[in-house]
């Protein structure tokens, strides 16, 4: 395929004297060509105004690229999380909220199905999912749920009963076990906190605590907010009793200097890592006894706040994201970082690894590959590295073709050079506007033998305005699938 190139300032009395010499000489060069000769021409011309214009080649979409609408209708569905089994990489769950929600697929992403039974019946609301499949193949969903949120952003303030849960799987997905199991939970009374985002890590290794499952949280009280941690040896039958992992406590406002975001990975020899955001610096901390204790942690990347506005989006964060390569690092594993943040102004993704288990981190790489003070945001990653491949895979939002920086197209970043530089691929090319619609706070992506699959929100308003005015919210989850299994070593 020809590549296409972007001209977005038309070749007239604003062109440098360069291009208007070389658009004379282009067309002299025509009337005595051959056809080849003339598409041959034409593409190097544009190419050559593309990079005189200070702009790139278009993104190209990933291999195999298919997009897969997850959501009949539109709604109130965001913050969608994705898992492969790595027992049988055929079978993927996708879960989303509100409530919680799941879809999965038997067929590597062929055939959609939504899963039934999977919202809590005792609780007003359900969200804030994460899903991860175990090393017998067991999948699980983890989620809070509550009655009522307390005083916006304060949400230790006037708590309501809330806590967080996980369900289990046998079968890939298709049905889930009931009643779910409590990890932490308060009943209605005055002064309980918020337990919010929690974020469930599988440990899916040969080393010694294979099989455990963990999750971490943010914990809110009305004086401030700590990262809490759980685990479970049993295949996620039993929890045990939650321990603060955080050193320094954040603030107790859902805003920036809360302890928020975290995301955790495991790598060969079990030990598991553990990140998360306290207003200023990416948090660090590690566990060799299987999630029973943890270093202290210490903050290991400057970041700008990881709360920051986007124009026509309800709200934006950057929260860390870790994952690894496990056949990096000199046994021990390659320790990816990504986050977001505004350090040049427009807001860019970044990437950062560690070789000698997290106590040492390389300088940050941009992810995105459009120039650098663009006015252009990047925002919402995800990470996942191919357990089998080691290639890093990243999914964000990407307005680098809008001039006014507000309609936003899915973008997947690779790196196939441990993090050194990355690849980027119009994953979906469909522009968007987010009409200020919440979208959620986090996207989703995971990869496994070099098929990749990420999962988003799009906000899709109806067309008349008798529609877009019912529902309320008019978001939809979708799911890109790229492959590059047989793409060769370009790739």
């Amino acid at each position: 395929m020809i590549s296409r190139y972007r001209m977005e300032h038309p070749i007239g009395s604003s062109a440098t004297p360069a291009l208007k010499n070389g658009l004379r000489y282009f067309r002299r060069s025509l009337q005595h060509a051959g056809v080849a000769f003339r598409v041959v021409a034409f593409c190097l011309f544009a190419l050559f105004i593309a990079q005189a214009n200070g702009q790139g080649p278009a993104l190209q979409p990933p291999p195999g690229a298919k997009i897969v609408n997850l959501t009949r209708h539109r709604g109130y569905f965001n913050e969608p999380s994705v898992a492969i089994n790595p027992r049988d990489p055929r079978q993927v769950v996708v879960a989303y909220q509100t409530g919680a929600r799941i879809v999965y697929s038997q067929d590597a992403g062929g055939r959609w199905r939504k899963a039934s039974g999977t919202m809590p019946g005792n609780y007003a609301v359900s969200g804030d999912v994460s899903v991860a499949y175990d090393n017998l193949g067991h999948a699980f969903l983890c989620y809070i749920a509550f009655d009522k949120l307390g005083t916006d952003e304060y949400w230790g303030h006037n708590a309501t009963r809330n806590g967080v849960f996980v369900r289990r799987s046998l079968n890939g997905g298709q049905t889930w076990q009931r009643p779910a199991v409590p990890v932490i939970e308060h009943p209605t009374q005055p002064g309980i906190p918020f337990e919010d985002k929690p974020y469930l890590v599988a440990d899916n290794t040969h080393g010694p605590y294979a099989g455990n499952l963990y999750v971490g949280w943010t914990h809110f009280t009305l004086s401030q907010s700590v990262i809490l941690f759980s685990r479970s040896a049993d295949d996620g039958t039993t929890w045990s009793k939650p321990i603060r992992i955080s050193t320094q406590a954040g603030l107790p406002r859902d805003d920036n200097g809360a302890a928020e975001g975290f995301s955790g990975v495991v790598g060969p020899d079990g030990t598991l890592y553990v990140v998360w955001a306290d207003g200023a610096h990416v948090v660090f901390t590690s566990s060799w006894d299987g999630g029973r204790t943890f270093a202290p942690s210490r903050g290991i990347v400057p970041i700008a706040p990881p709360y920051f506005h986007i124009s026509d989006v309800d709200r934006t964060d950057g929260f860390p994201v870790i994952s690894i390569d496990p056949r990096g690092g000199n046994g021990a594993g390659l320790l990816y970082l990504t986050w977001s943040d505004y350090r040049n102004g427009d807001v860019d993704v970044f990437c950062s690894t560690s070789a000698d288990r997290g106590r040492t981190w390389t300088p940050a790489v941009r992810v995105n590959s459009d120039p650098i003070h663009d006015g252009a945001d990047q925002f919402f990653q995800w990470l996942a590295v191919d357990p089998v491949t080691g290639a890093a895979n990243l999914v964000f939002y990407d307005r680098r073709d809008d001039a006014e920086n507000r309609r936003a197209v899915v973008v997947l970043a690779r790196s196939t050079d441990h993090g050194h530089t990355f690849d980027n691929y119009l994953w979906m090319g469909e522009p968007f506007d987010s009409n200020n619609d919440f979208i959620g706070d986090y996207t989703g992506i995971a990869a496994y033998g070099g098929r990749v699959y990420g999962v988003w929100t799009e906000e899709r308003p109806r067309s008349s305005r008798h529609q877009a005015g019912s529902p309320l919210h008019h978001t939809v989850v979708r799911l890109g699938i790229a492959d590059f299994a047989d793409a060769g070593s370009s790739h």
